[in-house]
């Protein structure tokens, strides 16, 4: 049995794909790391993290690019933001059994591979509080309106940048009927936001695969993931989730531009320039607030 990990990246986020690399052979320097294009613009980054951090890259480029153009069809070419997240739905069908997907804008802090053994005794893994957001960029409450899904159901959402499951659970004609159910109903999805793969792939998982685990609902509960949480405390490189007194074992800027003055940005930084300390920018102090933000925040604490 094969077990891995998926990225998808291009040439444009190497930087994200080096601080995640570093950070994922720093703890498992053994583990297969597989490289799903983004696009066509790759051959750097493939060339990079191969030679640097043993990534392989996926055997069959023709097979993403079809997928990525079927799946895209079904919708229309102009309607989702960023239509090419979907070529990481080549995971299903690639060398390792079993596998983690993990997007590039995630460090580490553990072998994270390891999440892997609780497919013994699931199908799909999950590991956020993406649910405790409500339906925010997943679906709009027509979902309940129509029976699509139980309240219930909607409790086990997730975010589509770290997720685990076994090769061949999902074909490729599941993914295309997935895809033409939900292009027969965009009123259940929330695309607000520009989201592109995470409402469909939630929408997929929950309709087809019954064994779903959320790593935050073991025994002892988890820590939190999100890198826009400012509630983790810092110790050095380490953050700690007070919530459950826990260490983190990943974290993910999704949604957030990693840059100087970002969260945790000393963390990110680390990371990317972990073997390269010198090339490390100087840091840049995230923008003053303005007199009203700060007279607002000074009325609340007031207030309390």
């Amino acid at each position: 049995m094969t077990r891995g990990i998926y990225i998808i990246t291009n040439d444009k986020v190497l930087d994200q794909a080096i601080a995640c690399l570093n950070s994922i052979r720093q703890y498992d320097p053994d583990v297969p790391i597989m490289l799903i294009p983004y696009d066509d613009r790759y051959q750097e980054a493939a060339d990079y993290l191969g030679a640097h951090h043993g990534v392989s890259l996926y055997p069959d480029l023709d097979f993403i690019q079809r997928l990525s153009e079927n799946l895209q069809r079904i919708f229309g070419a102009e309607f989702f933001a960023r239509p090419n997240q979907f070529r990481k739905q080549a995971c299903w069908f690639g060398p390792f059994d079993r596998f983690l997907y993990i997007d590039v804008d995630v460090v580490v802090f553990s072998a994270i591979a390891q999440v892997l053994d609780h497919l013994d005794a699931h199908d799909f893994l999950c590991y956020d509080y993406q649910h405790r957001g409500g339906l925010r960029n997943l679906f709009t409450p027509k979902v309940l309106e129509a029976g699509v899904f139980t309240e219930a159901e909607l409790t086990e959402t997730f975010n589509g940048g770290f997720w685990a499951s076994k090769r061949g659970l999902l074909s490729e004609q599941d993914l295309y009927d997935s895809f033409r159910e939900c292009a027969a109903h965009p009123e259940y999805f929330d695309f607000s936001e520009k989201t592109s793969d995470q409402p469909i792939i939630n929408y997929m998982i929950l309709k087809r695969l019954s064994r779903r685990f959320n790593l935050v609902n073991r025994p002892g509960g988890a820590p939190g993931s999100w890198a826009g949480s400012r509630h983790f405390h810092q110790e050095g490189l380490q953050l700690i989730d007070p919530n459950v007194n826990q260490p983190l074992d990943y974290l993910h800027w999704a949604g957030i531009r990693i840059q100087p003055g970002c969260p945790y940005w000393d963390i990110w930084a680390h990371y990317r320039y972990l073997h390269a300390p010198e090339s490390r920018p100087e840091t840049t102090p995230p923008p003053r607030p303005s007199r009203l933000k700060s007279w607002l925040r000074e009325l609340k604490g007031r207030l309390g």
